[in-house]
């Protein structure tokens, strides 16, 4: 989990009384220009008063403003903030778009700071033993689980995706030691998954899980890679949670490549060329409007 003074400001924003969280939309809104500000200055652009920002900057166990602005440039220097606001009803184009770019950019590389490479290797060492592989995932991680079942394919060994519930629940009852299942969702709360990741473990399976941290799926998990990101999936539709989950399954992909070695890359290459004659070749004399550069002949 991610410790610095931006991901605190975020995940506390909703529980600050009014005040202080008119403070804190305003740092969010840019935090480098808030580490320039006078205390005075951020008041008035904030509408609270002094006394109101010094008892915000304790709140998050700053000593006053000034120690509150080296935290916060310290936060800064960690990587990329999430510094994107929810999307809002009257957002124009320019600014959805910049939002969720924004937003993408910082969760994809929050998850990278926070990412478990021990948790990584444990599960390419459950991929790699796997006799098969099965990927569970609903709605949005359902996208997912079948994308995975896109790259994992590529290995000499059976691998499905399935985003139907039913048809996850039969396949969980047959399994057998030796088969791995991996269930993708970003809240790790759906009461059939988690039930049916009990059922798969009970069956001799490995449940690994793609999820919320401490949700009631990761203690159906022999292991785990979190996803923590916030995203108002209320209204909105799943968005940086699925870009950081697609990254997930292609780290994993391409752990257990490498641990295969240079022997099975004739075999990855094999698959790539039996692609070549489904493709127009490449046409360097055209143009990026798709028009031929050259002039006819006279």
């Amino acid at each position: 989990m991610a410790h610095d003074l931006l991901d605190r400001l975020r995940q506390r924003q909703e529980d600050l009384n009014r005040s202080e969280r008119k403070v804190a939309c305003v740092i969010l809104d840019d935090p480098a220009a808030a580490t320039s500000l006078s205390i005075a200055n951020l008041a008035q652009a904030a509408g609270v008063s002094e006394p109101t920002v010094n008892r915000f900057c304790r709140n998050f166990n700053a000593k006053g403003y000034p120690d509150f602005k080296i935290k916060l440039a310290q936060s800064l220097a960690g990587g990329t903030p999430y510094v994107t606001r929810a999307v809002e009803p009257d957002d124009n184009a320019s600014q959805y778009t910049n939002k969720i770019f924004g937003a993408t950019i910082a969760a994809l590389d929050e998850a990278r700071r926070d990412i478990n490479v021990d948790a990584v290797e444990r599960m390419v060492d459950y991929l790699t033993q796997a006799k098969q592989i099965h990927f569970f995932g609903l709605g949005a991680s359902g996208a997912v689980a079948q994308d995975a079942q896109h790259k994992f394919f590529r290995f000499n060994l059976p691998v499905m995706a399935y985003v139907d519930i039913l048809m996850q629940r039969m396949v969980a009852a047959s399994c057998h030691t030796g088969d791995v299942i991996v269930v993708i969702s970003y809240t790790g709360r759906t009461r059939e998954l988690v039930d049916i990741a009990r059922v798969a473990r009970e069956a001799g399976a490995v449940v690994l899980g793609i999820t919320a941290p401490n949700s009631p799926l990761t203690h159906e998990c022999s292991a785990i890679l979190e996803v923590a990101t916030p995203e108002d999936t209320d209204h909105y539709m799943p968005m940086t949670s699925r870009m950081i989950q697609l990254a997930l399954v292609d780290t994993l992909a391409t752990g257990v490549t490498l641990r295969r070695g240079e022997a099975f890359l004739p075999h990855l290459k094999k698959i790539k060329d039996s692609l070549r004659d489904t493709r127009f070749p490449v046409d360097n004399t055209r143009s990026g409007n798709g028009r031929s550069d050259k002039k006819p002949a006279s």
